[in-house]
């Protein structure tokens, strides 16, 4: 008995001496108590929580190194490795969270869209719903600030900026030819089709340093990751079909997109302003091959395209008018692979490859264009903590062009060049915390034909202001090498450049967003050349110059009236410049200083339908007016756009579209073309350039056949 007891005894004591109490406190950065935190030590069961005052207190058996934890929702992880029995009187800070869902986003010139978007703008399915936009990413891309209404044109332009300064990048990769050929007053299209992209990022001014070779703008499109089921599009439409397919097996899968388009039906029921002598018809395909490991995803886009059309269109210098014909054949093709190297380190690899080839009819002149680029990109991305990842990489960029000229005055003329640049660059994403961030990287590239060294530092930085708002600041240099137009003719020069700086205010709440951004943008070295058009004639230089600024505003809101979801867009612009062949500087002719958009879509229950309203106005652009001095010395009227579309569901799967363009038929006029030679009494003759027509309408019956079979091809409408 008294054995017993003396062993008990010893165990009690012993254990009580081999005990350790681990105390201490839990803070945030304003030094407030946090309640509620998880205290324990790794890979045990010793452990406790906070209370109010934040102290924490608890008893192990642990000896020797141990590794102390403290979590707490919307905070960072403490981890604490040393000897058990110091691990007393603790002062533990935690720092926010930056990878919590309310953390700061560096939004300044960006527009988002897509699952994996924080805030999103713009939806891809937008780009199929959106009347204006009849299908076109790039039309409903200009129902957002910052773009500018040139309805015979049908490309981005972006604050001030010409089209050609906006680039395309489909999975990160350059697109060197985005837009189907078109001619005078005919705008065009992308290329591309919507329903293959889950992902749109639209950054109007102050990108990443990840790009360049774009003076305005970066449109970045992301193929579909990884499709949910295996399933059938079927498209007949007013003016051709569609048909798409995905297969899916264990760890890849491939989509397929095909369209056959043909306006000569439609033109001989609604006829325009143009003698058509064969309207546009063309076909494409699409093919979206994915491949996924165990630490990242191969992919192969491709797509191909050939169209033309022939037609002869007014011209107040031309009794017969002029006679036009193209034909374009266009293959691009990209494979680009993103996976995990380690836990920390991340790569990416890409390379596309563009085939433009181009026959042009104008008038008694032939033109051929071939044109052969590649793009090759490598970058890596270091995760250093949560609040500091440094991302680095080297692109090089190859283009050949030729063209061959024939003409009754000049037989067989060729022109052509290599512009081949190569650049590195190196950025830093930096997380002070959850409510201040800041991008910085710098762009080196070199220009073979120019034999140029450019350096483009950029910077942004953003601060939220509370839960829901925050404001974020840009600056940064961009460089663009002429295009292909002048290039062809002289290269003898160097790269365009200008400088952004922007402010910007966005607001998210409830599914509600504002935005509010100023913007100045500061050209340099723009081409200029002394005679009417660009041609092997003309003497070219770098002594252009302009300026673009200006205020976007943006309002979006699908909560606050059940079933309604609609957005605002206003800009306005002050542009000038003085380049090509302008004897002063002047605003261009495709800037408009107001431009508003208002989009709208309700669904009717009762009706199983979608209708929506969009509308575009546009103050008037610039032109020169012969008969009265000065260069650009009118405007146009202004631009008023009010388009409709319903989509009506069968059946879950079924879709009747409807659209119309232009609903009231308005009279826009694009722009004066005068007469190269004054009458009898010193008047030049002028003719209005109007649409080739005021409306147009648009039919579609769309049917997904598909293993759920509750879906369709505009996302469950």
């Amino acid at each position: 008995m008294r054995l017993s007891f003396f062993i008990l005894f010893f165990f009690i004591v012993t254990s009580s001496i081999s005990q350790t109490i681990i105390t201490g406190k839990v803070i945030d950065t304003k030094n407030q108590p946090i309640e509620g935190a998880n205290v324990y030590l790794d890979g045990t069961y010793d452990g406790t929580i906070t209370d109010a005052d934040g102290q924490f207190s608890f008893s192990t058996n642990e000896t020797g190194v141990v590794s102390l934890k403290i979590s707490f929702l919307s905070y960072e992880t403490f981890r604490l490795t040393q000897e058990v029995s110091s691990l007393n009187n603790l002062e533990v800070k935690l720092r926010d969270d930056v990878n919590a869902l309310d953390t700061v986003v560096i939004s300044a010139g960006t527009f988002s869209a897509g699952d994996n978007s924080k805030v999103s703008a713009l939806k891809p399915l937008d780009v199929v719903t959106t009347a204006s936009a009849l299908g076109d990413y790039v039309g409903a891309l200009q129902t957002l600030p910052g773009t500018t209404t040139v309805a015979e044109d049908g490309r981005l332009f972006v604050r001030g900026g010409d089209a050609e300064e906006t680039q395309i990048f489909i999975d990160g990769i350059r697109v060197f030819t985005p837009y189907v050929p078109s001619t005078n007053n005919i705008p065009t299209r992308g290329r591309y089709s919507p329903f293959l992209f889950d992902g749109i990022t639209f950054s109007t001014g102050g990108y990443s340093a990840e790009y360049g070779q774009a003076l305005s703008s970066v449109l970045l499109l992301n193929t579909i990751e990884e499709p949910e089921q295996e399933k059938t599009d079927i498209g007949i439409m007013s003016v051709g079909a569609s048909l798409g397919h995905t297969e899916k097996w264990k760890n890849s899968s491939l989509s397929l997109n095909g369209a056959y388009i043909n306006l000569a039906p439609y033109v001989a029921l609604f006829p325009d302003r143009n003698d058509w002598k064969q309207p546009f018809q063309g076909g494409s395909g699409e093919a979206v091959f994915r491949k996924k490991f165990n630490n990242g995803m191969l992919k192969f886009y491709s797509a191909f395209e050939s169209s033309g059309f022939e037609l002869i269109q007014e011209d107040i210098n031309y009794v017969d008018g002029v006679y036009y014909k193209s034909n374009n054949k266009n293959l691009y093709v990209n494979g680009s692979y993103q996976g995990l190297l380690s836990t920390n380190w991340t790569v990416f690899g890409g390379l596309s490859y563009t085939n433009n080839n181009s026959k042009m009819k104008v008038m008694d002149n032939d033109v051929k264009d071939k044109e052969h680029s590649y793009h090759l990109k490598m970058k890596l991305k270091h995760r250093f903590n949560n609040r500091f990842k440094l991302n680095f990489g080297a692109e090089y960029l190859a283009t050949n062009f030729n063209e061959d000229y024939n003409s009754p005055f000049i037989n067989n003329v060729s022109y052509g060049f290599n512009n081949n640049i190569a650049s590195a660059y190196s950025e830093a994403d930096v997380f002070f915390s959850k409510n201040l961030a800041l991008k910085a990287g710098l762009r080196l590239e070199y220009s073979e034909l120019f034999k140029e060294l450019t350096l483009s530092p950029r910077v942004s930085l953003a601060y939220k202001t509370s839960t829901k708002s925050q404001v974020s600041v840009a600056y940064g240099n961009f460089y663009q090498n002429p295009n292909n137009n002048i290039l062809k003719f002289e290269q003898d020069l160097n790269a365009q450049e200008t400088r952004h700086y922007i402010l910007n205010y966005q607001l998210n709440k409830n599914g509600k967003i504002f935005r509010a951004e100023a913007f100045y943008k500061d050209y340099q070295n723009l081409i200029k050349y002394d005679t009417e058009y660009a041609d092997f004639t003309s003497n070219y230089n770098n002594l252009g110059s302009g300026y673009a600024t200006g205020i976007d505003l943006f309002w979006r809101d699908n909560k606050s009236i059940k079933n309604l979801d609609y957005w605002i867009s206003y800009s306005f612009l002050d542009s000038e410049r003085d380049y090509e062949n302008y004897p002063v500087q002047a605003v261009p002719s495709f800037v408009n200083t107001h431009n508003l958009s208002v989009v709208t879509k309700y669904w009717i229950e009762t009706w199983k339908s979608q209708l929506g309203l969009s509308y575009g106005f546009a103050s008037g652009r610039t032109y020169t007016n012969p008969n009265e001095t000065g260069f650009l010395n009118q405007k146009t009227k202004s631009y008023n756009n009010l388009s409709f579309n319903w989509a009506y569901l069968i059946s879950q799967q079924k879709i009747l579209y409807f659209s119309v363009n232009n609903v009231l038929g308005l009279k826009n006029i694009n722009g004066y073309q005068y007469a190269d030679l004054p009458d009898s009494n010193g008047i030049y003759a002028s003719n209005a350039l109007r649409p080739a027509a005021d409306q147009f309408f648009f039919v579609g019956f769309f049917w997904t056949i598909s293993e759920k079979g509750t879906d369709n091809q505009l996302d469950n409408l």
